[in-house]
């Protein structure tokens, strides 16, 4: 079992608890992912904020930015300026499966997403 969390996030993976065997919380809400989910959720996050990344030096300080990212059943937002983002995604499965929309505020965004792109990185899911 590998548990990563910090104030406001939570990401669990549990090989042993199939079908659902990943776990994503924020401060109050908590819900479990199939591994196809968890994966497509992780990869899309990490690639939401490299995009922020790549536009933030083109911002003036008092800019801010708003950026859609949408891949299959996973849409996402970021909503900050060059310094601090959120991030808030829904995930929308097909018919008779479960929906579930989610929100981290900005310290909580950036230390999930840190934690991600390194679980995601030996997952070969970047």
């Amino acid at each position: 079992m590998l548990v990563q969390e910090g104030e406001g996030w939570r990401w669990l993976e549990d090989s042993a608890r199939h079908p659902f065997s990943f776990l994503i919380g924020g401060q109050g809400w908590a819900f479990e992912l199939t591994a196809e989910e968890a994966h497509g959720l992780g990869r899309a996050l990490v690639q939401l904020v490299q995009e922020h990344h790549d536009l933030a030096s083109q911002l003036m300080p008092e800019e801010s930015i708003s950026i859609e990212l949408e891949r299959g059943p996973v849409w996402i937002a970021l909503e900050g300026d060059r310094n601090a983002w959120s991030l808030r995604f829904v995930l929308t499965p097909g018919a008779e499966c479960r929906a579930v929309e989610g929100s981290w505020l900005p310290g909580p965004s950036a230390a999930l997403v840190a934690a991600l792109a390194l679980w995601a990185s030996p997952h070969g899911c970047s």
